[in-house]
């Protein structure tokens, strides 16, 4: 989201300067980390700053990304390491500590306090992971938020916020969730104003604090407050609530020691909880898994990861809107076993979490890489265990999506249905867009992705031998009386061209099993036979009579040859045999099968025991 990169104006002339350099008494840590240690610099990252000022509200989850034990003096060795969530994965980034500067001042983030750096070296390791500097231009902080605690973001926009909105905050902060807020603008020319309430459309920051207080005055008179932190650590908001504010007249000492209320310029404020939800359009909360708080039992989420990607002319099918090829996307099932424990709420209903992330599109910006535009239907099935084919999409309707496709990269909603057997289906708005993602699911038993099992190649019934068929054998074999097999020698007419282009492909898997690479009449039936059901099978789905078939209908043709493959295996075969323009001629379809078949012959003839396994030495490997 472009909207979420404001900065101060941008400098060139930049110098990587060790740290020692520029400070006489560098320290990683000075009084423990906290919101303050983040000032934003020149580079428009405010959504991550904002993160990073959420990550210091807990300890633990800090602690995680910054290792605390590090210091520019014992053990020091002039490197620093973090850690982050990437994907499913928590990766160590190591980094120097050679920062950018100019003048000897720090260009980007840096700490209140002159010698306290942990937060410029954690921007620079993110920095790494994502592939340079430049690529933290813009952004959302949800991503930052899950990158720092490997949790799932739920957004709420204010107009449709529900109304136990302020309950679910506080909720969320006791338990140790991130939060962060913006202000949408929808003027270009508007990006990153000041309003004149001080605060800044276009701009992310971080809610640090919920809380209801007494008012002294007002007697049996409570007021929610809402406490927010601009990661500029300057420009605050300067209405009701504000620092200098006549409201905060109105509570008595303790109160305002327990809201830790300050008068200083330090980008932190207070407002109503009434003002925060006039001013501010969104809101982002990131709820902990088991991967971030693994003692906290109380509020562990049962949550199943689950990687795919999108394969041009293969799985890449698009949204709904695109009915031919929407069949063709990844298909995950899910099953709802039990319904809510809720004794106040008497619908048997499930609530669960679906977050579909895409990868890597930041680090491949440079490439030219923009987030793609995604979403997910999800679809009630019963007992089928194959890739839901288009008939099913066509006649079904779904029963619960996301919101909108948006080029966010994570789309995450939550749901309630009831316990049965669904499918979900994740895609780009558009067909043929290639990438990866991550589909999470947030709340109880969620299968395996759809992976087909390979089922022996059906083998037909063999024909008896007519004269055509000796004709042609001995057309392309030679002499059929002397008894010898056919080899890939011989002359062949047009007509014959491409069962001779399937012989050969067949004669080479052969040679690699026996190394003799010959075909006796028997085998040679036997092929023949197959190429006429094949011949078949490719004309079903040429539709318009071009001589080509749709990539995106080559997993149907392949189940009706016989066999059963994977999602790889598909993916694998396009990437192969179809054209530029997503098309696969005869030719390449006879190709494709000819060697399917000879794999699984060739899988058969060591699986002696028939139970679908085999084992294979170093000699019959290679």
């Amino acid at each position: 989201d472009p909207n979420r990169g404001t900065s101060p104006p941008e400098t060139n002339s930049l110098m990587m300067c060790v740290l020692q350099e520029i400070c006489d008494n560098p320290e990683f840590i000075v009084g423990g980390a906290s919101r303050t240690d983040i000032c934003q610099g020149d580079l428009g990252d405010c959504w991550l700053l904002a993160a990073i000022a959420s990550l210091t509200l807990n300890d633990k989850l800090l602690y995680r990304v910054v290792p605390h034990e590090q210091s520019f003096s014992e053990g020091y060795a002039g490197i620093f390491h973090f850690q982050f969530w990437h994907y499913g994965d928590w990766v160590d980034v190591v980094v120097d500590d050679r920062i950018p500067t100019i003048n000897n001042q720090l260009v980007f983030t840096k700490s209140a306090e002159r010698n306290e750096f942990w937060s410029a070296l954690l921007e620079k390791a993110y920095a790494k992971l994502h592939g340079s500097y430049e690529a933290l231009k813009g952004g959302n902080t949800a991503e930052g938020m899950e990158d720092f605690t490997g949790g799932v973001t739920e957004f709420y926009e204010m107009k449709e916020a529900p109304k136990e909105l302020y309950k679910i905050m506080k909720k969320a902060l006791e338990r140790g969730s991130l939060m962060g807020c913006s202000i949408d603008s929808l003027v270009p020319a508007r990006f990153a104003t000041r309003t004149t309430t001080g605060l800044v459309t276009g701009h992310a920051y971080s809610v640090t604090a919920v809380e209801e207080c007494k008012q002294s005055q007002h007697k049996e008179s409570k007021v929610r407050l809402v406490r927010v932190r601009n990661p500029w650590g300057q420009v605050e908001w300067n209405g009701p609530w504000s620092d200098n504010s006549k409201e905060w007249e109105n509570l008595s000492k303790g109160e305002k020691e327990k809201l830790q209320h300050q008068n200083a310029e330090d980008g932190e404020f207070w407002m109503s909880f009434e003002d925060f939800k006039k001013n501010y359009t969104k809101i982002e909360i990131c709820n902990m898994t088991p991967d971030a708080l693994e003692d906290d039992k109380l509020h562990k989420w049962t949550v199943s990861v689950n990687e795919g990607h999108w394969v041009r002319g293969c799985s890449a099918g698009g949204c709904r809107n695109y009915p031919e090829t929407f069949w063709t996307n990844p298909q995950y099932r899910l099953r709802l076993l039990e319904e809510d424990d809720d004794p106040e709420d008497d619908e048997e209903a499930c609530t669960f979490v679906v977050a579909l992330m895409q990868k890597n599109r930041r680090r491949e910006r440079k490439l030219g890489a923009n987030l793609f535009t995604i979403g997910f239907s999800i679809y009630e099935m019963h007992g089928n265990k194959q890739h839901m084919q288009k008939e099913f999409f066509m006649s079904s309707t779904f029963k619960a999506r996301s919101r909108a496709y948006i080029n966010l990269r994570e789309v995450t909603q939550r749901f309630r249905l009831s316990p049965g057997e669904y499918v979900i289906v994740p895609s780009t708005y558009e067909p043929h867009q290639e990438g990866e993602f991550i589909l999470r699911f947030s709340r109880m038993y969620f299968s395996n992705p759809m992976s087909d099992q390979p089922a022996p190649a059906s083998t037909g019934e063999e024909s008896e031998e007519d004269q055509q068929f000796l004709s042609i054998f001995q057309h392309i074999a030679g002499d059929v009386s002397t008894g010898e097999p056919l080899s890939a020698g011989g002359s062949v007419s047009m007509v014959q061209m491409h069962f001779k282009s399937a012989c050969k492909s067949f004669l080479i898997l052969i040679s690699q099993m026996d190394g003799k690479g010959r075909l006796n009449l028997q085998e040679f039936r036997h092929l023949w036979n197959k190429v006429k059901q094949w011949q078949g099978i490719f004309k079903c789905y040429d539709f318009d009579h071009t001589g080509t078939i749709s990539s995106y209908e080559m997993r149907n043709a392949i189940n009706d040859a016989g066999f059963r493959l994977n999602n790889q295996l598909y993916d694998i075969i396009t990437m192969r045999y179809a054209n530029e323009n997503m098309h696969i001629d005869f030719d390449s379809f006879v190709s494709c099968l000819v060697r399917l078949e000879g794999m699984f012959r060739a899988f058969q003839a060591f699986d002696q025991g028939g139970d679908g396994t085999i084992r294979l030495n170093v000699l019959e490997v290679s």
